[in-house]
Formats: structure tokens, C-alpha cells, sequence
């Protein structure tokens, strides 16, 4: 009887061990993807909305945020 205790504290013993070590090895770090390529940042003359360059729309007052505002500022605005 004292031979079985004693098998499965040393079991025990073992399995404890073992879950201790596989939580300290850790996977490694994952290197941080690189940000999709970035353009610079434009306002529309308009409204002020701050938008992609490649976005925009370019006007003769500048650039635009879409089409409905760009008609707008060249309205308000004619040429000299």
C-alpha cells in the first residue's frame, strides 16, 4: 500500500514539474506587421474634412473631399 502512495506522489510530483515549465516557455513575440502604405493627409477647401491625398478630388480652389463640394467652393468661388 505504501508502495502505491508513494508511485503517485511521484506522479503527482512529475506532472506538477512539467506544467511548471511548459508556462514559462513562451512562444516567441510577433514582429508588428507594417502599417499599409500611408499617404499624406489633405483638407477639403470646403468643408475642412480631413481625408487621404488619394482620395481626394483636386479642384481650382484645391482639393475636395467629393464632387457636390468641389461644384459648391467653385460656385461660391468664380474665377477672376
Amino acid at each position: 500500500m505504501k508502495f502505491i502512495v508513494l508511485v503517485l506522489a511521484v506522479l503527482v510530483l512529475l506532472w506538477l514539474l512539467k506544467g511548471a515549465t511548459q508556462r514559462r516557455v513562451r512562444p516567441p513575440a510577433r514582429k508588428p506587421e507594417p502599417p499599409a502604405s500611408s499617404q499624406p493627409m489633405v483638407t477639403c477647401a470646403h468643408c475642412g474634412l480631413h481625408l487621404p491625398q488619394g482620395e481626394s478630388l483636386p479642384g481650382r480652389g484645391g482639393v475636395f473631399c467629393g464632387e457636390a463640394h468641389r461644384a459648391e467652393y467653385e460656385k461660391q468661388h468664380p474665377p477672376a
